[in-house]
C-alpha cells in the first residue's frame, strides 16, 4: 500500500505542539483539527514540542511588541507585494523572513502548521493574522486595517 503524500498525523502532531495547554483538538468556533498530546507516543513528546520551537517563538515576540508584522521569504513576489502595501498606506511594520524557496521550508512548514495559514505571507495585526498580502490589500482598500491599529 502506498504511503499518501500528506501525513496528517504528523502535521498534526506538531501542531498539538504548539496548542495552548490542555491540549483542546479543536479551537472554539473554528473547526482544525489538531492532534491531541495524549495521542503522542510519550517518548516523542519532547522532540515533537521543540522541532522548530524557536521559529515560533521569535514570531510570537514580534507579534506581541510590534503592532502590525509580516512573515515572510526571499523571492516570494507576494511578501514584497504585503510590504509594498504597508508602505504605501504609510503603516510602520516589521518584516521577519525566513529562508527562500530552496531553503529553511522545514522552519517555515512549522509557522504553516502553527497557524494554520498554507502560504506566505502571513501578516499579523495587533497579534491577530489576518492573512497574505491580497487579504492585507482588502484591509487597506476598506479602511479596516486602520481601524485595526486605531482599537
Amino acid at each position: 500500500m502506498m504511503r499518501p503524500r500528506h501525513d496528517p498525523t504528523r502535521c498534526g502532531a506538531l501542531i498539538a505542539a504548539f496548542a495552548p495547554a490542555g491540549g483542546a483538538a479543536h479551537n472554539s468556533g473554528m473547526s482544525r483539527p489538531v492532534l491531541p498530546e495524549d495521542r503522542l507516543h510519550p517518548a516523542i513528546r519532547p522532540r515533537v514540542a521543540a522541532a522548530n520551537a524557536d521559529i515560533v517563538r521569535e514570531v510570537e515576540a514580534a507579534i506581541a511588541a510590534e503592532p502590525v508584522v509580516v512573515v515572510g521569504m526571499a523571492w516570494n513576489p507576494f511578501c514584497k507585494r504585503a510590504c509594498r502595501a504597508l508602505q504605501g498606506a504609510g503603516v510602520a511594520h516589521r518584516y521577519l523572513e525566513y529562508g527562500s524557496y530552496t531553503s529553511e521550508w522545514r522552519r517555515r512548514n512549522t509557522l504553516k502548521m502553527w497557524t494554520g495559514w498554507p502560504t506566505f505571507p502571513m501578516v499579523f495585526v495587533r497579534g491577530t493574522l489576518v492573512g497574505g498580502a491580497q487579504d492585507l490589500q482588502a484591509l487597506i482598500d476598506s479602511g479596516e486595517l486602520k481601524r485595526l491599529l486605531a482599537g
